[in-house]
């Protein structure tokens, strides 16, 4: 496992996330208060965790809606119980929906409070390593979430805050309220980007760049997309991710001559789809750490055999040529 700091932070974090989306809780339905049908319960989910430490994994990402706080609670219990708190990197969010009831969402002070120590009693913890916002709150100043953020950070349950899924204007205008005010910094971009969605490389990427933020992008496989030939296997998943569909349905038949040319190069060269899906993103100037999930021991060994695997410049070009702009999704 390869390490890299966050940033400009001093936190080193490992080169692959492992994300928490899919440990929790199932639900009956499609996504019913934050489960998942296809979310695996604390027993089935511990064998990833652990895998996932055997490997060097140092870095986790859940959110407080994943399975409705289940997430939390797993990954909580599975770290308390088997590593030091110093050794890992914990990653968790807040925006989305808790409560049905005026401030059971969003970035308001009095949410941000109150979320926060809700993690931590189910993380098990006293203090969050990145807390991101999960998405742009339109409804609360900006300015009120970045001090409340600010003064989480001085009050010792935050280490580093970090944002995801925005436009690059408002992401641009938090970064120049913090330094303004001298409230703490983003330090850290959580987008939607992969091979099958490049928006974020017109602005948000530079931006990051620019400005010395990590990037860690989720969805680096586009949901399974890009780790199977196109749409031959269904999963339980595949099958009720609405928010999937609707993230991969306009643009399918460029998207599916990216998909192909993968497999093309996976098989010439002898590997998993998935390897060069994330060698291409891992290659790529200033992404950290793509959070990538896991349902089958073979998706985090193919994540960790992507780190060293190094594409030609051929290889890339043929990757990238068939790629048509997109409709921005993923922000809300």
């Amino acid at each position: 496992m390869e390490y890299v700091t966050l940033g400009k932070t001093g936190l080193k974090v490992s080169r692959i996330c492992l994300g928490c989306m899919t440990y929790g809780e199932p639900a009956s339905g499609e996504l019913k208060g934050g489960r998942h049908a296809w979310a695996l319960d604390e027993q089935e989910s511990q064998p990833f965790l652990r895998q996932a430490l055997d490997l060097g994994i140092n870095f986790f990402d859940t959110a407080n809606v994943y399975s409705s706080g289940a997430s939390e609670e797993v990954l909580g219990r599975f770290l308390k119980s088997n590593a030091r708190r110093e050794s890992v990197v914990i990653a968790t969010k807040v925006h989305g929906v808790m409560r049905d009831e005026p401030n059971g969402s969003g970035l308001s002070r009095k949410a941000i409070f109150f979320e926060l120590d809700a993690s931590l009693r189910r993380l098990g913890t006293d203090y969050v390593d990145l807390y991101q916002i999960h998405r742009w709150d339109y409804e609360t100043p900006i300015e009120e979430t970045l001090e409340a953020l600010h003064d989480l950070v001085k009050s010792g349950k935050v280490r580093y805050i970090g944002a995801s899924s925005m436009y690059a204007w408002q992401f641009t205008k938090a970064l120049y309220l913090a330094d303004l005010h001298g409230w703490t910094r983003f330090v850290s971009m959580q987008n939607h980007y992969n091979l099958l969605y490049r928006e974020e490389e017109r602005e948000m990427m530079p931006l990051c760049q620019s400005e010395g933020i990590g990037v860690i992008p989720w969805s680096p496989l586009a949901r399974g997309r890009l780790a199977r030939p196109w749409q031959t296997e269904t999963t339980k998943r595949y099958e009720t991710d609405q928010f999937g569909m609707k993230l991969y349905s306009q643009t399918q038949e460029a998207d599916r001559k990216i998909v192909d040319r993968l497999g093309e190069i996976a098989g010439r060269r002898g590997v998993a789809r998935a390897q060069v899906a994330l060698a291409w993103m891992l290659g790529k100037q200033g992404i950290t750490a793509p959070i990538v999930g896991a349902t089958k021991p073979h998706h985090l060994q193919d994540a960790i055999a992507a780190v060293s695997l190094r594409l030609s410049p051929e290889e890339i070009s043929v990757l990238e040529e068939s790629y048509v702009p997109h409709p921005v999704l993923g922000h809300s």
